[in-house]
């Protein structure tokens, strides 16, 4: 969602999964939480640059995510991936999104802006439905439609009410939902995309890390202790929770996974309220029920559809 990095669209799956399963439901709730919390980490970086929080998050990735690989036995895939120019090219294309996608994130925590991250990874998953209508002809019932509306009505009270545009929450929507988009075309598991992602993105970091090093320009790594240890630390808090959420998603339901996707920016709005004493204004305060709003009647909508599938299967 962001993020929460975290996804907030169901993963495309193997196959239809028509049972919950408490190992499932386990291994998302982990990683729901971990992005729920994910802000008290990005703010304790506040002091920090945004560009040097995103190269370390990247930089450290890379080890986590092969770990894990090695871990799992999946690393067959990335080989013949890194050999492979088309997907190269396609993973290049995830990997810019999701690098913007972070910084937008960090950026917004740092700088007092979360409400804005909770907002947009509310408005995700009908971001996506509109554009599965728009780009793939998915059609869209009537409840889809009264929820998408009322996400636009949303971001209009917020344009009117501040006079512009909620450009931060606008651009995680965006570049989430087209990440997405792109990474379903990604023929390759989520655990081996992401390391494939990090990978394609790490020269990129370090050689922004070494620009400024060389150019005299301070950095916080290898400062203290403390800064050193949470940078290094951004490769676990960013792939632990992605590559878990992968192996839940395969065991539940898509309408189980699509209720638990608002756990994490719940958990956001709530920290950026009552922790961080971000204002919530006239405008938030219409805004986030009408989200609120939409959400619950997609959701009703996502509940039955997965009904009706399940009748027509016979489960």
């Amino acid at each position: 969602m962001t993020e929460t990095n975290a996804p907030t669209a169901p993963l495309p799956q193997s196959g239809p999964q028509n049972e919950d399963s408490l190992r499932g439901f386990l291994f998302a709730l982990a990683a729901y939480l971990l992005w729920g919390f994910l802000p008290l980490y990005m703010k304790a970086m506040a002091h920090i640059p945004t560009l040097e929080v995103l190269a370390h998050r990247v930089i450290w990735s890379v080890p986590v995510a092969l770990l894990i690989l090695l871990w799992l036995g999946r690393t067959a895939d990335l080989k013949t991936a890194l050999r492979t120019p088309r997907m190269l090219g396609m993973a290049a294309v995830t990997a810019g999104l999701i690098s913007i996608n972070w910084g937008i994130y960090v950026w917004a925590v740092q700088t007092g802006h979360a409400l804005d991250a909770a907002l947009g990874y509310y408005i995700n998953p009908l971001f996506s439905v509109f554009l599965g209508a728009v780009l793939l002809g998915e059609r869209l019932d009537g409840l889809q439609k009264l929820a998408i509306l009322l996400a636009t009505l949303a971001v209009g009270v917020l344009t009117w009410e501040a006079g512009r545009l909620p450009l931060v929450a606008l651009s995680l929507t965006l570049t989430w939902g087209i990440y997405a988009y792109f990474k379903k075309s990604l023929p390759i598991g989520p655990n081996q995309g992401f390391a494939l992602e990090v990978i394609l993105l790490l020269p990129l970091a370090l050689g922004y890390v070494i620009w400024r090093v060389a150019s005299g320009a301070p950095v916080a790594f290898g400062g203290t202790v403390s800064d050193t240890a949470l940078l290094a630390g951004c490769g676990i808090v960013t792939a632990v929770p992605l590559m878990v959420y992968a192996n839940g998603a395969k065991l539940l339901r898509l309408s189980t996974i699509g209720i638990m996707q608002y756990i994490a920016p719940t958990m956001i709005f709530l920290t950026a309220v009552f922790l961080f004493g971000e204002p919530f204004g006239r405008g938030k305060a219409i805004a986030f029920p009408m989200i609120w709003l939409a959400l619950a009647i997609y959701s009703t909508a996502l509940i039955r559809q997965a009904g009706v599938r399940r009748a027509r299967s016979g489960g």
